[in-house]
Parts: structure tokens; C-alpha cells; sequence
């Protein structure tokens, strides 16, 4: 079974813009981007028309690549402080020169739809999240959409990054998984992945995963962007020779990459949704 994440984020993303028509409210998400690389403007450029889609109002700030960390900083207290702004989206990975970790810590938690703050990181590892980082939330709703069981299954994520590989394993666990991470110090990591019911693939390494290194019937989730030696995209799984094995896997593209996208227009929404509680309180 192919689990067709476009599919699921198109799904997703009709309901999401009858469900902010209905409301009243304007959703409004501001996104930050440091520099001109090509692949993090793409992606900008791919959550703005998503906005415009749904009917969530957007405002993309620009910045030059010799940003120092206090410009940033500067730049995220405005929009904290903007009541007109429900979500900020720092757009990663940020020069080297810049102090990521301030900056994420800068986001008000209540406007941090991409996930990343501590606050929030934090409720997501004690089981009351309130925003996930994208790309595993829209993981955990695409196995939702398919009918995938995780309570009591063996889930094995390869990855242990701050933005996908710790908040899956906490996402999974709190859905009554069984959760191992492993990483590059991992001893006997094929022997690791061929006992996973779940297996989540998060290492950015193409073909990095083959076809001996899955359990029969499998849920294979591929969450690597890379390119092959002949410049095709591809994810970190080898498809062809995984998918004859696998009970279900996504593809790359059309997979994980659009649920991400969409995950942060729900929690856009969410986010004006909560205040709008909040104000009526």
C-alpha cells in the first residue's frame, strides 16, 4: 500500500479551508528567511500559496545573509507583539554566524507553529502537546488517515534530529508504540530496523535503506529529501526494492513532504483558534 501523503494533505487542507470559513476568524502566519538559499526559499514560497489556499493571511519578511543574531531577535519580538500574527515560522537551517537556539527560544510559544520551542517540545514529551513539529505530526496523520495500528507495536526511528527524530519517537510513544531511536553510534542497527512494525527513516542519506533491513509488512515511513547519483529527488529508503516487502510505505516525493506543509496551516489555524478563546475569556 502506497500511502499517498499528497493525497492526505489535499484532503486535509479542503476541510482545514471550510473549517476557517466557518470560523470568522484570519488566521495570519508571518515566515522569517535568512539568506537566498534556493531550496529554503522553495519551501517558503510552498507554505505561502498553501496560506492563500486555505485563507490563512501571510506576511514573508526577507533578510541578508549577514544578518547577526540581535537583527533576528529584534525581527521575532516585533511579531510576538503583533496581535495581528497567530504563527511565526523561522525558516531552518539559519546562517552560521546566527544562534539558532536564541532564536527559536525567542518564538512566544503560543505562536511557535513550527514546534520547535522548548515549551512545547517540552508538553509534546510529557503527553500534552499542544504544537508538534510538522513533519512527524503530519507522519502520525497520515498513518491515521491509512489505518495504520501503532498502540502496541514496535516502532524503530532512525534519526535522533530536534525537528524530526526525537518528536516522532515521542509522538509514536504516546500513541501507545513501543519506540526505539537509533543513531550513527547504534551497534547492530540493521538487525535494530528489521524489527520494527514501524519503521521511520530520518537520516538523509539516499538508498540508505534497503530491502534486508525490513521486517515483511512493514509501515516504512521515508522522510529523507535527497538526490541520487544521477541528481533524481529521492528519499532515504530505496523504494522499489523496499515496497515488495513492505505492507505500506510512502514515496518521495508525494509522501511526507506535503502533510508537513499542511500540519502548519492546522496549526496556524489552532493558534487563532486559541487566542480567540483566550480573548473571549
Amino acid at each position: 500500500m502506497i500511502l499517498d501523503g499528497k493525497k492526505v494533505s489535499e484532503k486535509r487542507l479542503e476541510i482545514l479551508k471550510e473549517r476557517i470559513e466557518e470560523s470568522g476568524l484570519y488566521p495570519r502566519l508571518a515566515t522569517i528567511i535568512v539568506g537566498e538559499d534556493p531550496g529554503s526559499q522553495l519551501y517558503v514560497r510552498m507554505k505561502h500559496r498553501a496560506c492563500e489556499r486555505v485563507g490563512i493571511g501571510s506576511i514573508g519578511i526577507e533578510l541578508p545573509e549577514d544578518t547577526t543574531t540581535e537583527r533576528l531577535l529584534e525581527t521575532v519580538a516585533r511579531l510576538n507583539n503583533d496581535p495581528d500574527i497567530n504563527g511565526i515560522l523561522v525558516q531552518l537551517p539559519l546562517p552560521k554566524q546566527i544562534d539558532t537556539t536564541r532564536v527559536i527560544e525567542a518564538v512566544s510559544p503560543e505562536k511557535d507553529v513550527d514546534g520547535f520551542h522548548p515549551y512545547n517540545l517540552g508538553r509534546l514529551l510529557a503527553g500534552t502537546p499542544v504544537y508538534a513539529p510538522c513533519t512527524p505530526k503530519g507522519i502520525m496523520t497520515i498513518l491515521a488517515e491509512y489505518g495504520i495500528e501503532i498502540a502496541g507495536k514496535r516502532a524503530v526511528v532512525v534519526g535522533r534530529s530536534i525537528d524530526v527524530g526525537r518528536p516522532m519517537a515521542a509522538l509514536l510513544l504516546n500513541a501507545d508504540a513501543t519506540v526505539t531511536i537509533c543513531h550513527s553510534k547504534t551497534q547492530n542497527l540493521a538487525d535494530e530496523m528489521r524489527s520494527a512494525d514501524i519503521l521511520v527513516s530520518a537520516v538523509g542519506k539516499a538508498g540508505f535503506v534497503r530491502a534486508d533491513m525490513v521486517k515483511e509488512g512493514a509501515t516504512v515511513i521515508d522522510v529523507g529529501i535527497n538526490y541520487n547519483e544521477n541528481g533524481k529527488l529521492c528519499g532515504d529508503v530505496d523504494f522499489e526494492a523496499v515496497r515488495e516487502r513492505a505492507g505500506a510505505i510512502t514515496p518521495v516525493p508525494g509522501g511526507v513532504g506535503p502533510m508537513t506543509i499542511a500540519t502548519l496551516m492546522e496549526q496556524t489555524f489552532k493558534a487563532a483558534e486559541r487566542k480567540a478563546c483566550i480573548s473571549v475569556l
